[in-house]
């Protein structure tokens, strides 16, 4: 999905996939379990690089901590190996063990031999505090939410206030799972497919810009008891590409995310955890190499790299509104309502009719439709 028209200012040539989600790289899937009971509203997503064994078959990968207020699980061995070896799960703070325990449990399933005649496995879990919407003391995400997730993945998904998203808030408006991706072109041979899944809850209402249009501000004062006033959310960023690139390079690719994260006003605040994860479904890595000891590869040239930066930062940038723009309001866990973007736009123009021609606007530029 993504946003419905063409990203203003899009800093990437690259045009949209067929879904434009981070599915359209092939071989990546996407499942969801989201929960909402009571006070309870939160949830899990899981990110499948590709449909074979992946710990027989790991993808190269790269992260970046760009800021590390956060509780994920597996960035040291990406950062020491270069490779990713299970599914990635996203879910609450308070759901990162259980996810960690019900993940390990997905890949003993499938590969008898961890732990036993080989080594044990990695599992890749990051989470985004959903506490401010949801009762997150209450631990709601079992190990059958986790199980659920990984067991229904599919190449089209929903985004907003579902899976892992559904308790988060961007901008102190809803937020939760956007996604976005680009097709580029390199030359007459070579097409290569760049997507962006994020999970956000992070940024302030008054630094909120929609094509440099400072729709936050005037947000901000109407909302001002849905007002953080520190800045202590989080982004969770995952890029997926079918180009051929090592880890290094997917590292550089993961520090890109920040782009996308700033060009709506995000500033990455001392108390929010941005994480990246970056991952190629091509040149994957055996883990047994009995048959051979070496590995020949083709890889991407550096001095044509900035094709691929521009098209992170694109995707991340239109993922981001587009976790916004398809976010639901939401009673959250103490009983007031909180609005997404569009519900908030319509109150300010109902109260301040004289904002009327800059909702349209911002609508416009965001493909959002209203009467």
């Amino acid at each position: 999905m993504g946003l419905s028209v063409k990203l203003f200012n899009d800093l990437s040539d690259g045009v949209k996939g067929k879904l434009n989600l981070i599915t359209d790289v092939p071989g990546v899937k996407v499942g969801q379990t989201t929960i909402n009971e009571g006070k309870i509203h939160t949830g899990v997503t899981t990110i499948f690089p590709h449909q074979g064994n992946l710990f027989r078959q790991k993808v190269p990968a790269g992260c970046q901590v760009i800021n590390g207020f956060g509780k994920s699980v597996g960035l040291v061995q990406i950062n020491e190996l270069g490779t990713i070896e299970t599914p990635i799960v996203l879910t609450n703070t308070f759901g990162v063990g259980t996810a960690l325990n019900a993940l390990t449990k997905h890949m003993l399933e499938e590969n008898p031999e961890i732990g036993d005649i080989t080594s044990t496995v990695n599992p890749i879990v990051a989470e985004c505090n959903d506490g401010d919407i949801s009762d997150i003391r209450a631990m709601r995400v079992s190990e059958n939410d986790v199980f659920s997730a990984l067991d229904h993945s599919l190449r089209k998904f929903q985004e907003g206030s579902v899976g892992s998203g559904n308790g988060m808030m961007c901008y102190d408006l809803r937020g939760g799972i956007g996604s976005s991706s680009r097709v580029i072109k390199v030359d007459s041979t070579h097409q290569f497919t760049i997507g962006a899944l994020v999970m956000t809850n992070y940024g302030y209402i008054q630094d909120f810009i929609v094509k440099g249009r400072p729709i936050g501000q005037p947000l901000a004062k109407m909302l001002k008891e849905d007002k953080n006033k520190e800045e202590k959310g989080s982004i969770i960023t995952v890029i997926a590409t079918d180009a051929p690139l090592n880890s290094r390079q997917l590292k550089r690719l993961a520090k890109r995310a920040t782009v996308g994260i700033n060009r709506s006003g995000g500033f990455i605040g001392n108390g929010s955890g941005e994480i990246a994860f970056a991952f190629s479904t091509t040149n994957l890595v055996n883990h047994f190499s009995e048959e051979n000891d070496f590995d020949t590869i083709t890889r991407f040239n550096d001095n044509r790299i900035d094709l691929m930066f521009r098209a992170v930062s694109s995707c991340v940038d239109e993922a981001i509104l587009s976790s916004m723009v398809h976010a639901k309001s939401i009673i959250d866990r103490n009983g007031r309502r909180r609005l997404n973007l569009i519900d908030a736009c319509e109150k300010l123009v109902n109260q301040q009719p004289e904002y009327t021609q800059l909702v349209n606007q911002v609508f416009a530029d965001l493909g959002i439709s209203h009467e």
